[in-house]
């Protein structure tokens, strides 16, 4: 197996490791709880043991977590961005189709437009007839 698959797979389950570690610690507010019997005296780290385990061990899995970060963003820009090796390009049959298919050349000339449709003549609108009034406008009268 490749090495950056390896590192890869690491950080991912430190990343798993630490959420899980961070959800097991108690809020600030737990303690308010454990004067009413829910105390963690009756655990696996005892009294305090446990709160000083998750502690250490979030502490620990965060300083992993954030040195394997800084050592895969080098990687990667050390290596044009790439974080796999070159031969991990061939995509199967889709990758041989498009081999396959020949580039558009770059001094071609661009296609003709397509020639625009003759315009279509529509009938003018006849004016609606105008009824005649037997009495005048009022601004026309002549009195």
């Amino acid at each position: 197996m490749n090495l950056i698959v390896i590192a890869t797979v690491i950080y991912v389950l430190v990343a798993v490791a630490m959420i899980v570690l961070i959800l097991m610690q108690r809020g600030a507010g737990a303690q308010a709880g454990s004067g009413f019997g829910a105390g963690a005296s009756a655990t696996v780290f005892g009294a305090s043991g446990s709160a000083n385990f998750l502690s250490k061990s979030t502490k620990w899995l965060a300083i992993v977590f954030f040195g394997m970060s800084l050592g895969m963003a080098w990687y990667a820009s050390q290596h044009g961005g790439r974080l796999m090796p070159a031969e991990s390009d061939d995509v199967g049959l889709m990758g041989a189709a498009a081999e396959q298919v020949p580039a558009p050349a770059a001094d071609a000339a661009p296609a003709a437009p397509a020639a625009e449709p003759a315009p279509v003549a529509v009938p003018a609108a006849a004016e609606p007839a105008v009824p005649a009034t037997e009495n005048p406008p009022q601004g026309e009268s002549g009195g």
